[in-house]
């Protein structure tokens, strides 16, 4: 029983694992499309986004049927939990990517208003919150989930400054308040995607420390 638990779990990170590199490449290819200016690529976020919803059904229905057959305890109850928790984590970074690709679509069908440059920092630093997370989860790294959680601190200051500037032209110019705007809720969905990771990473140091991290400052 104890080789067929560890076989299951082992199983259910595999998957964890997969879902996590599809969820990164939905909003890594929606900023491309921005960056790019290429719409076609919004085709491939939303062939994407069905992969991920398969994923997240196909873990909650691995997780239910664990505890049921197996009825883990301890460390395997906590991993169980986690697994659980993460998958939602990481189809809400889908939905938040699919948010993007609204404001893309709509930002591509207008001149381009700014040259980007913190909004792609914002998306860099976001990516890499979500890459160590589950680099965390997979090695049981409290200390890379720690810095995932502190790297938060970068994404929200990016976020108040491009809040500000977009602010700024749509002050000066009312014309640029579509594409203000969108701008504004494109940075919103990485600075969401970041808390996705934060919580990620506060699921691993529970699960490998027992200590509830969350609304602390580390």
């Amino acid at each position: 029983m104890p080789k067929k638990l560890d076989d299951e779990l082992n199983g259910l990170k595999r998957k964890v694992v997969a879902m996590s590199d599809l969820a990164q490449s939905m909003f890594q290819t929606a900023m491309r499309a921005l960056i790019d200016r290429d719409e076609s690529l919004i085709a491939k976020v939303q062939e994407m986004e069905e992969q991920v919803d398969l994923y997240q059904v196909e873990i909650d229905e691995a997780v239910v049927s664990l505890m049921a057959v197996f009825g883990p305890v301890a460390l395997d109850l906590r991993f169980a939990l986690m697994v659980a928790r993460i998958n939602t984590e990481l189809e809400r970074i889908g939905d938040q990517s699919m948010n993007m690709c609204e404001n893309v679509r709509l930002l591509l069908s207008e001149p381009e208003l700014k040259k980007l440059v913190d909004l792609p920092r914002m998306a860099d630093v976001a990516a890499t919150m979500v890459r160590d997370s589950l680099s965390a989860f997979e090695s049981g790294a409290t200390d890379v989930a720690r810095n995932v959680i502190r790297a938060d601190n970068t994404v929200d200051a990016l976020y108040d400054q491009i809040f500000r500037e977009l602010l700024t032209y749509m002050m000066s110019d009312p014309k640029t308040t579509a594409r203000s705007l969108a701008l504004i809720l494109t940075a919103g969905s990485l600075e969401r995607i970041a808390d996705h990771a934060t919580n990620i990473a506060e699921e691993v140091i529970y699960m490998v420390k027992g200590e509830d991290v969350r609304h602390q400052e580390l």
